[in-house]
């Protein structure tokens, strides 16, 4: 069982960045196919952000955060970036790390089997 643990929120003025990490103890991460950032608003949905690939060549964002937010990862280090630039008080969330075993999992929450407890994020205008 791979335990997945999120750092690195906090509150950050409009225009600023952070950086997420979310570390895997126990097996390493390689078993998930691919990793990836979902966020939840306050009443709301919890909602695709970023993901990535098991070799890290290939990653998807969410168009709300596409030139803005870069996914990464240190396999050797078994953990999960996401840094976050020009950050906007829309960007507001509760963030959580994810990973799927799953070939084909889209973009869909659900088909992520692996979470971790969440970093809070919040940008003041």
């Amino acid at each position: 069982q791979v335990q997945l643990v999120e750092s690195g929120g906090g509150l950050v003025q409009a225009g600023g960045s952070l950086r997420l990490s979310c570390a895997a103890s126990g097996r390493t991460f390689s078993m998930y196919i691919m990793m990836g950032w979902f966020r939840q608003a306050l009443g709301k949905e919890r909602e695709f952000v970023a993901a990535i690939t098991r070799s890290g060549t290939i990653t998807y964002y969410a168009d709300s955060v596409k030139g803005r937010f870069t996914i990464s990862r240190d396999s050797a280090k078994n953990t999960m970036y996401l840094q976050m630039n020009s950050l906007k008080p829309e960007d507001t969330a509760v963030y959580y790390c994810a990973g799927t075993t799953s070939l084909y999992p889209g973009r869909q929450p659900a088909n992520f089997g692996s979470w971790g407890q969440g970093t809070q994020v919040t940008v003041s205008s």
